[in-house]
């Protein structure tokens, strides 16, 4: 039996074991709380069912994020306790300081510039017969059907350089190539590679964008539209004083879901330039500090630093479904 047999069979097993785990959960604890008194069985059967849940997050969620906290105190080998010093080299280290910079650049244009394709697929979408606006948002979501990795690969040979004796396999060096000019390294070319990794990111979540932001769009009452239309607004009016307020909602989803995507991006830096090239992010430098440099202390510090970028965005979104709540 060879490896990849084995493995499929190893994971059919595991879902097979994880499905007859829950159905017995479910049947135990359904004959536990028949048998409990009827004034605290509805007490219990909601927490009873949560538990569960509750217990698998704080596993494999809420421990980890302890356990790095306690270990980005630790030294290199997580043993002895040093305090706030690998924090502080951060402060004269220049790579922490170029992959600081780099993820905050990479929260702030990536949501963005998925923003304003997203609105621009979406508005115009909305003008199309129903099937040539399904096959538009189809074509544009496509992109997120692919792994991060496999969107990094796909990339990858499209800015691929050769030396000019060479034939050029990449898209872009084939097309300078044929227009006469010389092959450009643009993965190795500082800060335009930069962009072109955004772009990688870009190119993968606008197809979110358009999703939500088209069903904002199609929640705005026609009626509202037109009215203001025939009062004489343009179109550019309609849409600065209409659509977006009324769309700002949705907006702000798509703002700080993709800032999150963008701040854990590790995957399109590892496949496409391992970070080399100035072309560092937190989460990459956090893998090499662990994992390749098997600097523990330091690792874990730059997981929590991550960790801590993450928060506002958290916030925000917490704050506008605590509001929504309250309006309702």
């Amino acid at each position: 039996m060879n490896t990849t047999t084995t493995l499929i069979l190893q994971a059919v097993g595991f879902v097979i074991s994880a499905t007859t785990a829950v159905i017995v959960l479910f049947i135990v604890l359904n004959g536990l709380l028949d048998r409990t008194p009827k004034h605290w069985e509805k007490r219990l059967r909601a927490y009873a069912f949560i538990g569960p849940a509750i217990a698998l997050v704080s596993l494999f969620y809420v421990y980890p994020a302890f356990r790095t906290l306690l270990t980005s105190f630790l030294d290199a080998g997580g043993n002895s306790f040093v305090g706030l010093k690998n924090y502080l080299s951060f402060l004269t280290d220049e790579n922490i300081h170029t992959a600081i910079l780099n993820s905050v650049l990479w929260t702030i244009v990536a949501p963005l510039l998925c923003i304003l394709f997203g609105l621009i697929v979406a508005v115009l979408a909305d003008r199309l017969p129903a099937r040539w606006e399904s096959l538009v948002k189809s074509v544009v979501f496509m992109p997120m059907a692919i792994s991060f990795v496999g969107a990094g690969t796909i990339w990858k040979f499209v800015y691929d350089f050769r030396p000019p004796s060479r034939p050029q396999i990449g898209l872009l060096n084939g097309i300078f190539s044929s227009l006469g000019n010389d092959p450009q390294a643009f993965l190795a070319s500082n800060p335009l590679n930069i962009g072109l990794l955004i772009w990688v990111l870009v190119w993968m979540q606008t197809g979110f964008a358009t999703v939500l932001i088209s069903a904002a769009v199609k929640q705005i009452p026609r009626e509202l539209l037109d009215a203001a239309r025939v009062d004489g607004a343009s179109e550019l009016q309609v849409f600065r004083w209409i659509v977006l307020p009324e769309i700002s909602s949705a907006l702000t989803v798509v703002l700080t879901a993709i800032a999150v995507v963008a701040l854990k991006s590790f995957d399109v830096v590892y496949s496409m330039t391992d970070g080399n090239f100035r072309t560092e992010v937190i989460a990459n430098r956090f893998f090499k500090e662990a994992f390749a440099f098997r600097q523990f202390g330091r690792g874990a510090a730059l997981a929590i630093v991550l960790m801590l970028m993450t928060i506002p965005f958290i916030a925000i979104n917490i704050r506008r479904y605590l509001a929504r709540r309250r309006a309702q």
